[in-house]
Parts: C-alpha cells; structure tokens; sequence
C-alpha cells in the first residue's frame, strides 16, 4: 500500500503545480472517513481508494483526478457528505465525487428496466466530465483484481459479466486499453476460467515451440532489418491475450488452430514519417497479407487512436501482426482519453470533444423507454468500425455490417427519415448493401419519402434503429389516436350521451394520464374499451342497449402462445407464435414471420433455406424482429460437433456446456470413425450471445475439433 508521502511525491514528480496541501487533506480525510471498515478480502477498506489512487497516478492523471480516486467512496460507504467535501476540497472535485458515486450504484441487476436506468446515469454523468468514468474504471480494475476475495460465486460471476458487457467496452471506448485487456482477463478468468487455461497452455506451447522463444527470435530478426536500413525503432511483441483468441475464434467462426495472427509486434519511432518509412521496410522485406493493412494516422478512430496496422509472413515463415506508431500516439494509444488529461500546463484548455459519447446522447432523445436506449447503445458501442466518406470528404465512422441507412442516419435524423437511393464510390446501390473501409457515400433524399418499417431488418446502429422505432410509434400513434376517438364518439352517440374531448379529463386519474389523445390512443390500441372510459366518467352508468357482459370486454395489447419464449414486435394481437426446427431461430438472429393457415405464425431466421418455399407468397411474410426488453427465456439452438474418439471427450463436452448455463436436450451421433465422432446436439440456451459463448468455449478445448451452428 502506497504510504501518505510517497503518492504525493509521485504527483509532484509529474505535476510540479499540484497542490500538495490538497493532496495531503485528501489522504487523511479518506483514511479517517474510513476508519475501521474492512473489505471482504480482511484488508483496511482504505487500502482501495489508495490503490485506485495508485492506479491514476501510474497514468499521470492530474491532481483534482487523485483526490476524486481518494475520496470516491467517502458518501457512499461513510456518514461523509456533498457538502463537507465543497467544503474542503471545492465544486470541482464535489461534483466529480458525486459523479463517481452515482455510478457506483450502476449494477447489472436481472430486472432489464433497471440494468437500462443505471446505464443511461452513466452516460449522462460522463458527459459531464470523461474524468468520472476514468476514476470508476480504475475502481473498477482494483475491484477485479481483488474479486476472489468475494465468498459469493454468483456475484463473482455478476460482477465479472457486468465488467465485460459494460466497463470493458466503455474502456476501449475512451482508448484505455490497458484497462480494457485487463479487465477482459480478469473477468474472463471468473466466468471461463478452464477455456482460459486451455488458451494459456496452447499460447505457451506456441511460444516456446521446439525449445526457443518465438517472439524474442522474430524481435532480434526484425531489429537487424531495421539497423541494416538506418531506422531507429523500438521493438516489442507478444501473444495475443486468452480473451482476445477466445473472441476471435467465436466472431470469426473459426477454431483455434485456423488463428493465423496470434503474436503482436508493436514498432515505434520518432514521427510520422519514420512510420510510413519503417512500413515500407516491413513490405519490402515480407510478403504482406492482402486486405490486412489499415492505416488509421491518415483516419484515426474516434477515440483518437492512430496506427499503421498490417500482417505479414514474417521470420520463420510466420504471419504476425505489426503495429507502427510514434511514440505520442502510443500514449494515446494505451490512456486513451486520460493521455488529455495527464499533468500539462494548458491541459485545463485541452479537454476533448467525444462524437460517440454525442451519439449515444442523440439515441438517448429518440428512444421511447430505457430498455430501449440500452438495447441500442449496445449495438452502437460493442461492435467493429468501418470508415466511409461523404462526398465533401468527412469521416463517419460505422459498427462493421452497417448500411447505406446506417450512414444517412449518421450524418442527421433528417437525412435518414428521407433517404430513398444511395451510390456508392459513384455506383447506385442497394440501401441495404454493407458498407466497407473506404467508401465514398453519396445518399439521395426526397421530402416525401418515409422510413420504411423493413429498414429495421437490416439496419446496425442503434442511431438508426431508434430513429426508425420513433417514427414508426409516432405514426401508430397517431392512427390510433383517431381510431380511439372515432370509437368513442360512436359508443357515446349509441348510448345517447354527450361526447366531447373535454369531458375525458374526468377520466384521467382512473387511466394514469393527463392527456386526451392518450385516452384516444389507449382506446384505438385496444387497451382500454369505450365502456370502461363511460364508467370512468359515469361511475353509475349502466347501458341499457348492451348487455353486461360485454361491457368489460377488451382487446389484449399482446397475448402470445407458449411456443412463444420471448415476445416478437410486429404481430397481430393475438396471434400465435411457433418457431421453426429447421433453422432454430434466438433471439439476436435476424428474423421474418411466415402466416401458416390455421396454426399462427412460423419464426425463420432470415436466411433459413425453406423459406424460397413461399417466395411466390409474399402476402405471408411479417415483418418481425424480438422484443428484447421482455424477460429472458430459453430457446433450443443445433450445433455440429466433431470430437476426438476417446472416451473422456463427451464428457468435456458435456462439462462445457454445462459450464456456461446451457442444458443439453438432445443429442445424435451422425458419424464415427477410429478417429472421430461426429453428432449434432441440441441446447438450451437464451440467445445467440449465450449460444456463440458455448461455441468459443468448445472450440478453446484441444479434444473438440470442430463446431459449427446448424442452421438448416
């Protein structure tokens, strides 16, 4: 534990301006607020604010940023007070205590409304000041590498997931990625931790393979290649972390051994031209890997990360990954964000602009509910970019498999809500085409042009899809609105009763609401019948024209079979739901309902084969996609598996799946050899997320040599 004057010292080191006194304050005001409070490891709970302090200052955050990493639990976990740190401290770092604090109740509870309601503070309180979020990551890094402390497995497990869905993300995000590989590890240690150590073995053995490490042999190799062209460089490489492999095996759908880049070498030099110099001496020496060369100092990513990134054959026949930078976009590159904030004269001036924060913000006004909002923040923060052009040249930076659609709605609302045609690099173009690095976008708009509800199908970002939900509600809305008035008008006149607009208000409280067109709305959806808005009104009104019975008669808002697990937008009320075997729809597939005379509708994930069978019935097809804010069910999902023929393997198998919450349902040998068997086996599981995880898990075992989804 880093004692009182050592973390001052450290501070001044890099920050002769910080205000020592402060500092000092800070350090005894913690420990005294503290007092004898433990953690769960039995260590003084001082000892974390210290060591997140600890964190920060390794970063050279500047001083307010320390005193908040000291402070930051005092109002949470003490009888200390708002005020008492204005008080002594200032506004500055009050407010970023109370950011901190705020987001320390951030939890990923099992209730969704409440996981979405914790995401959207926030990315509210970050918007405030990226400090907040800096200082609860460091928190974050220290909780993790202290989680085994924690006696309860099932809120290790709770608080590892969290770390990888939200805090890591957030993390790359803001460039930390030192925090981000290590909570990635952390956290995957806790949740997968056998396929981990699979990972490391397999890493370590292709490491030291035949006696002689590797990576220093390709370093020593790469550095005489520069010395004999006068390049000064520094030269540093690596495996791949077990996450990183892991994650690359279930995105890219391969196994362990089809890994062609799993080593890293990092070059930096002096500036930018040494760059592109000492990249023209990589390309000049080995073949490079075509379509691997990305240059992102020409187009850096939005959180400012700059690099040449290419593979090449490299020494000993080996394809490797090469990163090529100077040595001030490495600091950016590994503090991200924080780099802005380190100790600088004029840092207070040099706070940064951060578009994919503005982003979320914008999704945030267009969402209709939080569970919304936190549905697409994650579509729009968790996936691979794309780079694309408009015409005048600017950058807009895209998830991987976004569409022209996706492009317009990034530019403005306006220009998605009236985007009829597309040409890209010059060419017209499908709007549902994806996009890739490079491409110049030139969307054609029309004022009379709508978006359409399709485009939900094939959209990516979460800007888009919430812009196309809001329209499409507004839309709804208003035909329900009139719908709902013309049948109470009509109900009013046929029990010979007044009706004006005016006479709803008295039926406001018995509805929760306090305007008219809601109580419009909720008739026309359905939700409400016109006799229950009369008796609202007339508490002892009794029509004398129909009978009793049906006066509580009311259309459900959504009923579904029990075939249905997880409710699906886009059907009639009332319709029943079945999901087709032959490709074994979950949620997070892309999907179309398909009308079946007499038994409801049939789910198919939008590429099942079987589908061509109502291509000349089009008048079948539903537009359907899942309601993921509905709590989470089980769904059966198919896999193809080829295992070694030894006796422990379907055990292995078995323990895996196991492992990660799935239940196998059934199984069926398809082929065996002396060497192998292969089977399908079904599992229950509760969307495509959960089923990827169980292939990336099988796939990390030496004994499981192929798995692959059964689709059809």
């Amino acid at each position: 534990m880093i004692r009182q004057f050592e973390l001052v010292e450290k501070v001044k080191s890099y920050d002769p301006n910080a205000d020592e006194k402060a500092l000092n304050r800070a350090y005894v005001f913690s420990m005294k607020a503290h007092g004898t409070q433990k953690r769960a490891s039995g260590d003084p709970y001082f000892s974390h604010p210290l060591e997140v302090a600890g964190i920060l200052s390794d970063m050279r955050l500047d001083y307010s940023t320390i005193i908040t990493a000291l402070l930051h639990d005092t109002v949470e976990d003490t009888s200390v007070t708002l005020d008492d740190i204005q008080k002594l401290f200032g506004s500055e770092i009050a407010e970023l205590v109370n950011g901190v604090t705020k987001l320390t109740k951030l939890e990923h509870q099992s209730i969704p409304t409440r996981q979405a309601e914790n995401f959207r503070k926030l990315i509210l309180a970050i918007s405030n000041d990226v400090r907040i979020l800096i200082v609860k990551l460091a928190d974050r890094v220290h909780n993790m590498r202290t989680l085994s402390s924690l006696s309860s497995e099932e809120k290790r497990k709770r608080i590892a997931y969290e770390t990888l869905k939200i805090y890591a993300p957030l993390a790359e995000r803001i460039g930390i990625h030192q925090f981000k590989d290590e909570l990635d590890d952390l956290a995957f240690k806790e949740l997968n931790g056998e396929e981990r150590e699979f990972i490391l073995k397999r890493l370590a053995y292709l490491e030291q393979e035949g006696g002689r490490n590797i990576v220093q042999n390709i370093i020593a190799e790469l550095n005489d290649v520069f010395r004999n062209n006068n390049l000064k460089v520094d030269i540093s490489g690596r495996v791949k972390k077990p996450y990183s492999v892991w994650s690359k095996t279930r995105r890219k759908n391969i196994a362990f051994e089809q890994l062609a880049d799993i080593m890293a070498f990092r070059i930096l030099v002096d500036n930018k031209t040494e760059c592109y110099r000492a990249l023209g001496t990589i390309h000049d020496t080995y073949p490079a890997v075509s379509e691997r060369f990305k240059d992102f100092i020409s187009t850096p990513k939005p959180n400012n990360y700059q690099s040449l990134h290419t593979s090449i054959i490299g020494p000993n026949k080996q394809r490797i990954e090469i990163q090529i930078r100077t040595y001030d976009m490495h600091r950016v590159a590994e503090y991200g964000v924080a780099a802005h904030w380190q100790y600088k004269e004029d840092s207070k001036d040099e706070r940064m602009n951060y578009p994919w924060l503005t982003g979320l913000l914008e999704i945030l006004e267009q969402a209709s509910g939080v569970e919304e909002f936190f549905e697409h923040t994650k579509l729009e923060m968790f996936q691979d970019q794309v780079f694309c052009f408009t015409p005048a040249g600017k950058l807009i930076p895209l998830p991987r498999g976004a569409t022209p659609i996706d492009f317009a709605y990034a530019i403005h609302s306006d220009v998605g809500n009236h985007c009829v045609g597309v040409k890209i690099n010059g060419h017209m173009a499908p709007l549902k085409l994806p996009l890739h690095n490079g491409d110049q976008v030139e969307i054609t708009t029309s004022k009379s042009q709508t978006p359409s509800p399709s485009w939900e199908r094939f959209v990516v970002t979460g800007k888009a899809r919430a812009a196309i939900r809001k329209f499409i509600r507004t839309q709804q809305r208003d035909q329900f609105i009139e719908l709902g008035r013309s049948i109470l008008r009509k109900s009013f006149l046929y029990e010979e009763l007044d009706y004006s607009d005016g006479i709803l208000e008295h039926a406001f409280e018995r509805f929760k609401t306090d305007a008219i067109e809601d109580i419009h709305a909720l008739v026309g959806e359905g939700q409400i019948t016109s006799y229950q808005v009369i008796r609202a009104i007339y508490p002892n009104f009794r029509s004398k024209k129909t009978p009793l019975a049906l006066e509580t008669i009311h259309l459900p808002a959504k009923t579904r079979d029990k075939d249905s697990a997880v409710s699906i937008r886009g059907l009639i009320p009332g319709m029943a739901v079945h999901y087709a075997s032959c490709c074994h729809p979950l949620p997070g597939d892309q999907i179309v309902g398909v009308v079946m005379t007499g038994t409801g509708v049939k789910i198919h994930i939008i590429t099942c084969a079987h589908l061509k069978d109502y291509a000349e019935e089009p008048e079948r097809w539903i537009d359907v996609t899942w309601d993921q804010s509905e709590p989470q069910q089980l769904h059966i999902g198919r896999l193809l598996l080829t295992i070694v023929n030894k006796s422990e393997a379907v055990g292995v198998v078995t323990n895996v799946i196991t492992r990660q919450n799935a239940n196998i349902v059934n199984l069926k040998i398809t082929h065996k050899s002396e060497l192998f068997i292969e089977f399908t086996i079904d599992i229950e599981v509760y969307n495509i997320e959960h089923l990827e995880n169980v292939i990336a898990s099988l796939r990390a075992n030496p004994l499981i040599k192929g798995v692959e989804r059964v689709r059809n």
